[in-house]
């Protein structure tokens, strides 16, 4: 009987110690399953971040590139204000200019008057400054600005007849649009078809 109780201790003592050695084994798999899924979380966690940085990087290049070229157009047309003031100005003086007349000793002021308006008009197109060229040019609502029509069977249709107010652009901006009176006609004289 003692060895039977020896043999019933060894194998609860065996039992006991597979028992052990198992809840260990569970334990261990248990904890190594924890650490997978904290580490598939922080790889996640890192991926988005990542992605989030990535973005963050894309836009303050796209911001610094934005205003790089705002700077640039900045000095491009610093003086855009400038010669917009000096239209009115130069459309009085050329007005001036060519005013015609008898009088020999006005004849020499106008001409006088003349080069020093063309010395002005070429410095500020030296300087980006150009002439919309409407006249006898088909209509464009981009360049031109309609302010009467005409009714001229001998000219084509659409095409501006006369400029009122000469339009300007200054290097690529449209600063002033071309007063004009475009050719307007129909075959149909005035009949609803």
């Amino acid at each position: 009987m003692d060895k039977e109780k020896e043999v019933v201790v060894e194998t609860t003592e065996e039992l006991n110690e597979a028992d052990q050695k198992n809840d260990y084994k569970e334990k261990k798999k248990s904890e190594k399953n924890k650490y997978k899924e904290e580490i598939e979380q922080l790889k996640e966690e890192n991926k988005e971040l990542k992605e989030k940085y990535l973005r963050q990087l894309a836009e303050l290049e796209n911001f610094k590139k934005r205003v790089q070229q705002e700077r640039v157009n900045e000095r491009k047309y610093a003086s855009q204000n400038l010669v917009e003031s000096l239209l009115p100005s130069i459309d009085q003086l050329r007005l001036v200019v060519n005013m015609p007349t008898d009088n020999e000793l006005l004849k020499n002021y106008l001409i006088g008057f003349k080069m020093i308006n063309d010395q002005i008009f070429n410095t500020l197109e030296s300087d980006g400054l150009k002439e919309v060229n409407a006249l006898d040019k088909q209509f464009d609502p981009n360049f031109h600005h309609a302010i009467d029509k005409v009714s001229d069977k001998d000219k084509p249709n659409g095409v501006v007849v006369s400029v009122t107010q000469t339009g300007y652009t200054y290097k690529e901006r449209l600063i002033r649009p071309a007063m004009v009176k475009v050719n307007e006609w129909s075959d149909e004289n005035g009949n609803d078809k």
